[in-house]
């Protein structure tokens, strides 16, 4: 069975299956499908399987043109329905992993994949999970499914863990060209996903053991989540001495060794930083250790888009406003510039808190169109000239490249800029109030 699947990943023969087909699993599906591999793509969502199967795609780094040429050609098929499994030599699992409302790990999409799996599989397959989640989640939940078959890993299948580092947006670095790291249940499924990704990626790293793997994806995510929240509390303490952050960051940023630049904002998004970080937090617990760093990180973090709103009420104040009835436009609801991704975006919490002040919220982002709120759902407005000297206050919470900010800046009676987009602007510069 091993020379078997390692001569069908060497040829290319190898049909691969990836489970989850949003922002991870279908740029992987992508590359692999570059390679030379079949792909089928399973997902359980009905609307994403249409739209995949017109030729189009619902994620950032992915163009509907990409899409089309590889769907029609029969390279991805897409499909909601598991049973196809039983096709596959390779497997990624490649499903969200959200925390619920008491940020305790929901592993509910991982256990419910492994499910599927375990009902279609038959001996010789390799399985990867590509989730993030806890060290150990590999051996105490998926092997333990896939083994109720009768079949054991490292013998009748092969089980390794290879985190997602996909950067939404990120031009520079893709699925492609980010290393991939790797660390199997055992030696032979280690060196299997090893062979595996490297037909499909530039670079593979393999670490001793599954639990490795994982924990080397969230020590990723927990250093940017923890350093932002330091540069975060350092805004907050640059606001009280009266300080430009941004002057003294970039001028710190001249050592050339023991620094690395970091930027405060209105807060942490997407789906890992604010996220993942937790899922380490969660396991210490129950080994009864107390992670202070990740605490307090996500204390400081989460606790941004109150202070953004609280430098609205300033700002607005200085103009003789107050929040209630106060005209907000937001600019930018995505959770970084460039993206339309708005999972865990800080402008819906600031949304929300300048609702419950009574505020009059609008938004205009080029790369969401649309948007859920409490109330309904919301549409982008034109930012047009009328628009922004209508609005009491602009605030910038992406920094879109599209934006004009000489004009926004221009045009508006006052603007928050969360994020230093204004930093070149001349003109005008007294209506605007930084972070």
């Amino acid at each position: 069975m091993r020379s078997a699947l390692e001569s069908k990943i060497k040829e290319k023969k190898a049909v691969v299956a990836i489970l989850g087909l949003g922002y991870v699993g279908l740029p992987l599906a992508m590359v692999c499908s570059q390679a030379g591999f079949k792909v089928v793509g399973i997902d359980s969502s009905e609307r994403k399987i249409d739209i995949l199967t017109a030729g189009k795609s619902d994620v950032d780094d992915v163009t509907n043109e990409e899409v089309r040429e590889f769907v029609a050609g029969g390279k991805i098929v897409p499909t909601s329905d598991f049973s196809r499994l039983k096709e596959a030599d390779c497997i990624a699992i490649c499903v969200p992993t959200p925390l619920n409302k008491t940020k305790d790990p929901d592993v509910s999409f991982i256990l419910s994949a492994a499910e599927e799996i375990k009902n279609n599989l038959r001996k010789g397959q390799l399985v990867i999970l590509e989730s993030t989640t806890y060290p150990g989640t590999t051996e105490e939940l998926i092997r333990p499914t896939l083994e109720s078959t009768g079949m054991k890993a490292g013998e009748d299948f092969y089980l390794a863990f290879s985190p997602e580092r996909v950067d939404p947006g990120n031009e520079q670095y893709t699925t492609k060209n980010t290393p991939k790291i790797v660390g199997g249940v055992d030696p032979l499924s280690t060196k299997l996903a090893t062979l595996f990704y490297r037909q499909v990626v530039n670079g593979v790293v393999t670490v001793s053991s599954s639990q490795s793997a994982e924990m080397v994806k969230l020590l990723e995510n927990t250093f940017r989540s923890v350093n932002i929240a330091l540069v975060n509390e350092v805004a907050l303490m640059c606001d009280r001495l009266g300080i430009d952050v941004w002057e003294v960051i970039d001028a710190a940023a001249t050592k050339p060794f023991g620094f690395l630049k970091f930027y405060p904002g209105p807060g942490l998004g997407g789906h890992c930083i604010p996220i993942d970080p937790h899922y380490l937090s969660w396991k210490l617990r129950s080994l009864n250790y107390y992670a202070r760093f990740i605490e307090l990180a996500g204390d400081i973090n989460s606790h941004m888009p109150a202070y953004v709103v609280e430098k609205i009420g300033t700002a607005l104040n200085r103009h003789t406003k107050s929040y209630k009835g106060a005209k907000i436009l937001i600019l930018g609801v995505s959770y970084k510039k460039d993206i339309s991704d708005v999972r865990e975006s800080p402008a819906l919490d600031i949304m929300k808190l300048l609702d419950d002040q009574g505020a009059k919220i609008t938004y205009n982002d080029p790369h969401v169109p649309k948007l859920k709120s409490d109330h309904g759902v919301l549409k982008s407005v034109k930012l047009t000239k009328k628009v922004l000297n209508r609005s009491d206050c602009a605030v910038i919470v992406a920094d879109h490249s599209r934006y004009d900010y000489d004009f926004i800046v221009q045009e508006s009676n006052l603007v928050v800029d969360t994020r230093n987009a204004t930093k070149a602007v001349k003109i005008g510069r007294n209506k605007i109030i930084k972070l």
